[in-house]
């Protein structure tokens, strides 16, 4: 089993120097600063398991306003890129049918993410690449406050692949190693 606080701080350096150090989300570092972000390992690779303590968090989202969103983080299961978009259209169907459809949303992210179409050594992957398999629990009302508030926001996905195409694929592998340091 990995040990949780290095997994937490792999995670947390990934949010630091990448997510929020290359701007790929605007609205991360204000959640990052406030301590606002919850880090939930889930070691467990039974797919039952899983699905219920992606409820579990959600749970915890609903009685606890402090928690502006969860990172479920899988250090040992999910490697796999296929099973873990297996899992997130599995957990995204179950969020609709526990009735979570228009209150939280989820993000993904995952070591060796793919979009469809790109080839495999593009570095747009690494707007979604991360030190460990994730899921991401949003809040759907705090997303459209900050999208609200926000330039053009549909902007945002062509500026961050922009940004790793002018940083390049080793770049970008670089940033995401250092993670791990």
């Amino acid at each position: 089993m990995p040990n949780t606080d290095i997994v937490i701080k792999q995670t947390r350096a990934w949010l630091s120097t990448v997510v929020i150090g290359q701007n790929f989300c605007p609205f991360a570092k204000r959640e990052y600063d406030r301590e606002s972000i919850h880090y939930a390992i889930i070691e467990t690779a039974d797919l039952a398991t899983q699905l219920e303590q992606i409820i579990a968090q959600c749970t915890v989202l609903d009685t606890d306003p402090e928690r502006e969103t969860s990172l479920l983080i899988f250090p040992t299961a999910l490697s796999n890129f296929d099973d873990y978009l297996d899992l997130l259209d599995i957990a995204t169907a179950l969020l609709e049918d526990q009735g979570y459809d228009g209150i939280y949303q989820l993000a993904s992210f995952h070591p060796d993410y793919v979009f469809d179409g790109l080839s495999p050594d593009d570095p747009s992957h690494y707007t979604n690449r991360s030190p460990y398999p994730m899921l991401h629990i949003l809040r759907e009302a705090s997303v459209e406050t900050a999208l609200a508030t926000y330039p053009y926001p549909d902007k945002i996905p062509v500026r961050n692949i922009r940004r790793t195409q002018d940083l390049g694929l080793k770049a970008m592998q670089d940033l995401l190693a250092a993670c791990y340091e």
